[in-house]
């Protein structure tokens, strides 16, 4: 199905950018006004997040969050035969922060909230940074679609490592890298997780990224990354430390979900509202303990 299904989307990638905005645009409409996909979830996190905004002002930010994410699908159909100087045009960044890193011997940890769009940055990081760059991915059940994916992820060197098999994988990785992690994931068991200040409520994050960094000695770096305009994409990275073994079990996780909340209050529709954030609800007796001071 491979072999079926690739050349499809790629003769679709050849289309023109004013095309592909046609069919998302389309796309759009089906989408928020006909399918309404996940639109109570989007809606109850925004309400959450927002309560000083009005219904209206709410519905804004939903509206742009969708036409941002069928961007990002329909921009990821067009990275399969984006030229390098065509990326070079629409890709920014102040990479020279983190390639500045590269000759001291360290490996980083790069730290990012669901933005938009995470296929442009992965292709410009990758391409056009010093380091080496490993991401971490969720493996497609669709065969073909799932090599489509990895063979396009990997066009510029990323090393891409399964999430059920990261720890084995990982560990047994030697080279040089910079870890990009999406580090404002769900924790699958709210009892293994730093419960930290999100959004005026306390809300569990995954503790493996502090933890290896920490274990590593590695430099964190929030990367915060957002559309400058449709099919242009900028990065910037902000050191949040590059001393992580001197911070208390849960503070970095705690520095991490501030940078998270204080990007998203300066552009709202540039997260992934369909992600379930607060899919557990704090209860002291049971979680009490995990509270990051």
């Amino acid at each position: 199905m491979y072999y079926i299904k690739y050349p499809l989307f790629y003769l679709l990638s050849l289309l023109p950018w004013r095309v592909m905005y046609f069919i998302s645009d389309a796309v759009y409409g089906l989408v928020f006004y006909v399918i309404g996909y996940r639109k109570e979830v989007v809606m109850k996190n925004l309400l959450i997040a927002f309560p000083e905004k009005t219904d209206e002002e709410r519905l804004r930010i939903a509206k742009d969050f969708y036409y941002g994410l069928i961007d990002t699908f329909i921009e990821t159909i067009k990275l399969l035969s984006v030229s390098e100087k065509e990326l070079s045009k629409r890709f920014s960044s102040n990479l020279e922060l983190i390639d500045a890193f590269y000759d001291t011997g360290v490996n980083l940890y790069l730290l990012a909230g669901h933005f938009f769009s995470w296929e442009f940055i992965n292709h410009g990081v990758s391409h056009f940074g010093k380091y080496p760059f490993v991401g971490v991915y969720m493996p497609i059940t669709n065969k073909a679609f799932d090599k489509m994916m990895c063979n396009l992820r990997q066009r510029y060197g990323t090393i891409l490592l399964p999430a059920g098999d990261f720890r084995s994988k990982f560990n047994e990785y030697t080279g040089r890298y910079a870890l990009g992690l999406a580090a404002d994931q769900n924790p699958g068991n709210p009892n293994n997780a730093h419960w930290v200040p999100f959004f005026n409520r306390l809300t569990p994050f995954v503790p493996g990224p502090e933890k290896g960094a920490r274990l590593s000695n590695s430099p964190v770096i929030f990367a915060n990354f957002y559309k400058v305009k449709r099919g242009y994409y900028h990065i910037q990275f902000e050191v949040i430390t590059t001393t992580p073994r001197e911070f208390e079990n849960g503070q970095l996780t705690k520095l991490f979900a501030a940078c998270v909340e204080r990007t998203i209050r300066k552009n709202p529709p540039n997260y992934l509202w369909s992600h379930r954030r607060w899919k557990w609800e704090f209860d002291e007796e049971k979680y009490g303990h995990l509270v990051v001071k």
